[in-house]
């Protein structure tokens, strides 16, 4: 039973709850702790909601990087002109959450903290390179969402003493684009068979950079370097392509899954899922495969 809900105006106030009430946890849209409260999966005491807090709903272009607020919900992150047009796969996994209801209260820092290795927001963030800012009673610190996963379902960010603030996604600059592919039994309210997000820089032709994610191939969203690597240096063509999406999906260990499907089934889609998202992300900037 929760015995307490507060509501702090500044991050330095909400770290000062989570120290002073003992059994306190943050709470944000509260989609998935509601369920798990509700099914006794966890028992906080005190809940601390942090939706007052002005500096989490922040969208906003830094010098070098996009400053994107913990709180920000999947509708803010799908609708921002912002998001739209400098991270097109965060707008494109955010309006893929659930139903209009849970994108409209469910946050970005909810579906990373959660850690489920197929969050889609998460897997974005993590093809885009998001940092997340971390406060707690030691200071603030900065880990790449990558690195936030202790394996399924468990987050290394302690909501019961540290606050997830916001994600910093590093600018690359001229030439980049990113996409996001969803492969699910149904366009809505269905969990992904698979999810993909890319992100590439092109100049003069060639592949600069590129960031390829793919889940739940994993324990937690997985970030296919030598995917991407396959691509750095090389003409941009349909055939390195072809080649970084038979990369990832060889190294893709999906499970065999009653809802999602076979090993071996899922494996051939993730070869599909990444070539369509890079194709996608490479015609955002020149009609290539016309």
């Amino acid at each position: 039973m929760v015995y307490s809900y507060l509501f702090p105006n500044s991050v330095s106030e909400c770290l000062e709850m989570l120290s002073a009430y003992e059994g306190a946890r943050v709470i944000a849209g509260g989609t998935d702790l509601m369920i798990d409260i509700k099914k006794k999966r966890l028992r906080p005491r005190v809940l601390v909601d942090v939706t007052r807090i002005p500096e989490l709903n922040l969208i906003q272009e830094e010098e070098d990087t996009i400053s994107i607020g913990a709180g920000v919900t999947h509708t803010q992150a799908a609708t921002s002109p912002l998001i739209r047009r400098k991270l097109p796969a965060l707008a494109q996994a955010a309006s893929s959450v659930g139903s209009p209801q849970i994108r409209n209260v469910g946050t970005l820092a909810g579906n990373v903290v959660n850690a489920q290795p197929a969050a889609d927001t998460a897997v974005a963030l993590v093809a885009l390179g998001a940092e997340a800012e971390i406060w707690g009673p030691q200071g603030k610190s900065r880990v790449a969402v990558e690195d936030l996963y202790e394996g399924v379902g468990r987050s290394k960010v302690d909501s019961t003493r540290e606050l997830l603030k916001r994600f910093l996604v590093p600018r690359w600059g001229e030439g980049e684009a990113s996409a996001f592919v969803r492969l699910s039994p149904r366009r809505a309210l269905s969990l992904p068979i698979l999810n993909v997000a890319v992100r590439v820089q092109i100049k003069d032709g060639r592949w600069e950079k590129a960031r390829i994610c793919v889940a739940p191939v994993a324990p937690k969203p997985f970030l296919c370097r030598e995917a991407g690597e396959a691509l750095i240096g090389a003409k941009v063509s349909q055939e390195k392509i072809e080649e970084a999406a038979k990369i990832a999906a060889e190294l893709a260990q999906p499970r065999d899954s009653l809802l999602r499907g076979s090993r071996e089934y899922r494996k051939e889609m993730v070869r599909v899922l990444v070539r369509r998202a890079l194709e996608a992300a490479t015609q955002a900037l020149y009609s290539l495969f016309n």
